[in-house]
């Protein structure tokens, strides 16, 4: 059962980020800010598809740094909790993917998404929805939801959780926040970004094509919420 669920999972994380790639508005001969850029392949798929000229990540950790500069990315190490190297509105878009939910600061996150982007420009934000089904049953089943971390070191409290008992790959990669769909919506306009689009994609433990389905009898309990905010 746990391999069942863990490969399901994997499949809707990838069914997410085509519908980010979907969902990201072209840009031609712009500038692409990808947060949080890991290894740089998500940014690579998105730069391609937006058509811009110059694509730069930010990375904190030096070793997906590395690997992303290692594709020929350009990537600046910083700490997203503080004001970045960049001057104000120059970038066409801005992107985070499954980032937000690991930032204590979530203010200064938000807050510089919008001092980056250019008048028209847009942000592509695509999180954990604290609202799925599987964390809303998890919940009355008196079991942990799985992406709402109780531990820096070990990931506990669900035993139909794939990652159950196991460690975090890394220690950055516990979440501190978890959003609902209003939630979001409504801290991003705390601080100047509107919500443009936001829908939830994947409908995790279904395969994603059945995800399909039942996200269009019922869009607010999907897996992820992603969005484009202005």
């Amino acid at each position: 059962m746990s391999g069942y669920l863990r490969r399901v999972f994997r499949a809707t994380e990838a069914e997410n980020r085509r519908a980010i790639v979907a969902m990201l508005p072209a840009a031609p001969g712009g500038r692409l800010l990808d947060l949080g850029t890991g290894d740089g392949r998500l940014a690579a798929r998105l730069a391609a598809s937006a058509g811009v000229a110059e694509l730069v990540g930010v990375e904190l950790m030096p070793d997906k740094a590395a690997a992303a500069r290692a594709h020929g990315m350009q990537v600046v190490e910083a700490d997203l909790e503080e004001r970045l190297p960049f001057e104000d509105a120059s970038f066409d878009l801005v992107h985070a993917n499954q980032v937000i939910e690991h930032v204590r600061r979530t203010d200064v996150f938000l807050s510089e998404i919008r001092r980056l982007l250019l008048p028209g420009g847009r942000a592509v934000l695509s999180t954990n929805n604290l609202s799925s089904w599987h964390n809303v049953l998890s919940l009355a089943a008196g079991l942990q939801p799985p992406p709402l971390h109780v531990s820096d070191e070990v990931i506990v409290g669900n035993p139909l959780n794939p990652e159950d008992g196991g460690a975090h790959e890394d220690p950055r990669r516990s979440h501190l926040r978890l959003f609902t769909a209003r939630a979001l919506t409504e801290l991003c306009a705390h601080h100047g970004l509107r919500r443009v689009e936001l829908r939830t994609v994947g409908y995790y433990p279904l395969p994603p094509a059945l995800g399909r389905l039942a996200g269009r009898i019922d869009g607010g309990h999907g897996a992820f919420l992603t969005g484009t905010f202005a």
